[in-house]
């Protein structure tokens, strides 16, 4: 038996440069692993793949993506699926912070290690991005920045450490629908875009964007309460991550967020409050 930390991530920034003619919409981003994580357990199933979501409303057949992710891996290296996946969430679901991806990521790289690694991190990468557009980030590194439709990435400079105190208000948010009312517009239609440097955490804080929130905001006006609500507490910037509805709050101290965290959570506010840090 196998256990693994399966980390979320925040987008710091993402742009969303222009829709392609296959529909999907190239995008640039900067992504960053956090220390929240759910917990995976791979053990030796009965001659098949068995997918097991204890206290998760996930369903536990082929249409979960890291049953998806297993299929793809076996048939890749051409051999018997054999293994039995528990997957504890932690992160919250459809909430932007990648968890799917992420188990589909992790279940990728654990089944290539126990295989004895057949495949190489470029072969893992050909399997991640068609099981969706975050899976190759999880299989590339901690602190990336992504473009194309989530198939190019390069390695950011080093960031300093940065603490995050995310607020999930339970419900969950379509990633299609939230790019299907993406006005371009507001995007300036970009087809081009160089990479911003970032020298410092202030720089960095000075410089969140999502090109997505406005559509979610929209949809979902609780959210604009709740990056205030991090701002109030403290918090050097706030930022919505992905396509929603998680909102993170930013610091570039442990301290500052520790008590951020425990006076938020002992306001007792109706949302879930969790801290975590850049990893």
């Amino acid at each position: 038996m196998i256990t693994k930390a399966s980390p979320a991530k925040v987008n710091l920034y993402l742009r969303v440069l222009r829709k392609r003619e296959d529909g999907y919409h190239d995008i640039l981003s900067l992504m960053q692993r956090i220390s929240l994580c759910d917990e995976m357990t791979f053990s030796p199933g009965p001659n098949r793949i068995v997918i097991c979501c204890p206290d998760s409303s996930l369903p536990e057949d082929e249409s979960n993506i890291v049953y998806r992710a297993a299929s793809a891996f076996y048939s890749r290296i051409a051999a018997r699926p054999d293994i039995e996946i528990t997957i504890r969430k932690k992160i919250p679901i459809a909430a932007g912070l990648g968890g799917g991806s992420s188990n589909a990521a992790t279940t990728l790289m654990t089944l290539n290690e126990i295989s004895g690694c057949p495949l190489t991190r470029k072969e893992l990468l050909g399997i991640g991005v068609k099981l969706g557009a975050d899976v190759p980030f999880f299989i590339f590194g901690n602190t990336v920045w992504v473009s194309g439709i989530g198939d190019r990435m390069i390695e950011a400079a080093p960031l300093p450490p940065l603490w995050f105190v995310l607020i999930n208000p339970g419900f969950e948010v379509s990633t299609k629908m939230v790019y299907q009312g993406l006005n371009l517009g507001l995007t300036n239609g970009r087809i081009n875009y160089s990479i911003p440097r970032f020298y410092t955490g202030g720089d960095l804080i000075r410089s969140l964007t999502n090109d997505l929130e406005k559509v979610t905001l929209k949809l979902h006006p609780v959210l604009e309460q709740i990056k205030s609500l991090l701002l109030a507490s403290g918090a050097e910037g706030a930022l919505m991550s992905g396509s929603g509805p998680t909102v993170f709050g930013v610091f570039t101290d442990e301290e500052s967020a520790l008590r951020a965290e425990n006076h938020l959570q002992k306001e007792r506010i109706r949302w879930s409050v969790v801290g975590a840090r850049s990893l």
